[in-house]
């Protein structure tokens, strides 16, 4: 597994437009996602050691999203035979294993992530609620030991963005394994 770090991207940039479904088939549309205050969108999978670690705080922190008007989209790129952790058929094993309470979309073409240039899992993208992009970035500083976790950027930002407040700071790169691009 290649680690990888998200790459910048302009503070700004507008939401791409996109169409996925879940692994039950209910389709997600890009003009219909943003909640009151914003979108939470973040690129992920079932088998990279970097998402895996994170997805019980990103589970919480879509719980608070959700309850704060932001709501929370997870996305899939890794949809390929050589990776058979991550075929839908998992997908739907641990959108029920983890209770994932958000959307967990499949981007079989990876056209989606090619369009939001994500590199990694996970690699989360925050836009307010005009779909402009406020926050790309870690989800904290520690992705290995949530004990040792220090400073919650993504919550904060989130909270920034539902106090109506600029988001500050240094946005670190996300860090996990790359995209596992078809050929």
């Amino acid at each position: 597994m290649a680690l990888m770090e998200s790459v910048d991207i302009p503070l700004g940039t507008r939401l791409p437009k996109f169409v996925l479904r879940d692994p039950f088939g209910v389709i997600q549309v890009s003009d219909y996602a943003i909640g009151k205050n914003g979108l939470l969108v973040v690129f992920t999978c079932n088998h990279c050691p970097y998402a895996k670690a994170v997805w019980p705080r990103l589970i919480r922190l879509g719980q608070w999203a959700h309850s704060h008007g932001i709501n929370v989209l997870t996305v899939n790129p890794n949809i390929t035979p050589d990776y058979p952790d991550d075929a839908p058929e998992v997908m739907l094993q641990r959108i029920k294993e983890w209770n994932i309470p958000f959307p967990y979309l499949i981007d079989d073409t990876q056209n989606v992530a090619r369009e939001f240039k994500a590199q990694c899992t996970p690699d989360p993208y925050l836009f307010d609620g005009s779909g402009r992009l406020v926050y790309h970035g870690r989800i904290d500083d520690n992705w290995q030991d949530e004990s040792k976790v220090k400073k919650e950027e993504l919550r904060d930002a989130m909270q920034a963005l539902v106090d109506g407040k600029q988001i500050t700071g240094i946005q670190h790169p996300s860090m996990g394994c790359s995209i596992k691009w078809k050929q």
